[in-house]
């Protein structure tokens, strides 16, 4: 592939929480800006591509572990990285590779590496791949973010068991009253949301990162065919990823500006703001002056988002402009 791309990633969050940290609150910085890591990004895409067939290194997958020593024991683990290598290129030992460029080209054979990179230590191979699409941390650019928590309720009694309780002599009656209560219903714990963020992640791709790879034939470099898959995750990755806490999440907006390879731009994030009016999303675009000024070096600028609720304040018009319908990919005149 002969250009660069620079771009943004949208995702909305509403009632939901988008990246969290250790203790279930949205992630955020000591100041309290709230974000979230590349790594919530990343892994809808790489769910998306696993679902489809694609081979994905980088992903959490369980084998039943039969190897115990207790007899009839049989548990559900998490693959280490040397099995998960060995599952999807279907290889019988990795220790016994001797060659470490057969290696490299399997790597370059799972679409998550082809994206994003790799460090890989294992089997005495030591190998590190910078990925040709870097994303940022994405920051919540919406000043209404609240941060709501909801109870959850158990469905089933306590666990402890009432006659041990029972059989407790130094209890009075009101505690072993208390007790049963607790058995019938009893907290569960906690579900923390945002009450809506919208995070925005500004991304590049680089194909000139594979160059050296080429060159020693491990890999064809980053293709028209890799952008595709890339384009395609940065478009619905996020909605289609359903899970308790992310529903409710979903791909916002997407900006792609295709230039020539030599082509040097800043973080696109800086130049986007967000407000809401009248119960719909107003996203401005602050980099009208940045881009007429390297007209002759961008090739063209695709903008995908959401016409039903979204709009947009000093919209870019022109030529090479061209804005979509995120889902339905018509384009929005």
């Amino acid at each position: 592939m002969k250009k660069r791309v620079y771009g943004i990633i949208g995702i909305k969050s509403i009632m939901s929480n988008w990246n969290a940290d250790f203790s279930g609150y949205p992630k955020s910085t000591s100041d309290g800006e709230v974000f979230g890591s590349d790594k919530a990004l990343k892994y809808p895409m790489k769910k998306m591509w696993d679902d489809n067939g694609e081979k994905v290194l980088y992903i959490k997958s369980y084998k039943i572990d039969d190897d115990s020593k207790k007899k009839d024991e049989v548990k559900l683990r998490p693959r280490s990285l040397k099995e998960r290598y060995e599952k999807i290129f279907e290889v019988s030992d990795l220790a016994t590779e001797k060659d470490s460029r057969n290696v490299v080209k399997n790597l370059f054979l799972a679409t998550d590496v082809k994206q994003f990179g790799a460090t890989f230590a294992e089997a005495k191979n030591n190998i590190s791949i910078t990925g040709a699409v870097q994303i940022n941390q994405g920051f919540n650019i919406y000043d209404g973010h609240s941060v709501e928590e909801q109870q959850i309720l158990s469905p089933f009694r306590n666990p402890k068991d009432k006659k041990e309780k029972s059989n407790n002599k130094n209890q009075n009656s009101q505690q072993v009253e208390d007790e049963v209560k607790e058995q019938k219903s009893t907290t569960l714990g906690t579900k923390i949301v945002s009450s809506e963020a919208h995070y925005i992640y500004p991304f590049v791709v680089n194909p000139k990162a594979y160059n050296n790879y080429v060159e020693m034939k491990v890999t064809d470099g980053y293709t028209e065919e890799d952008y595709k898959k890339f384009k395609e995750a940065a478009l619905i990755s996020a909605t289609a990823f359903n899970t308790n806490s992310k529903t409710g999440c979903e791909n916002e907006i997407s900006i792609f500006v295709e230039t020539d390879e030599e082509l040097y731009l800043p973080s696109l994030a800086s130049f986007i703001e967000f407000r809401k009016e009248n119960s719909k999303g107003i996203f401005t675009l602050k980099f009208k002056k940045l881009f007429e000024s390297l007209d002759q070096r961008i090739n063209n600028v695709e903008i995908y988002y959401n016409p039903y609720d979204t709009e947009f304040e000093n919209k870019i018009e022109g030529e090479k402009y061209k804005y979509f319908n995120i889902f339905t990919r018509e384009e929005v005149k």
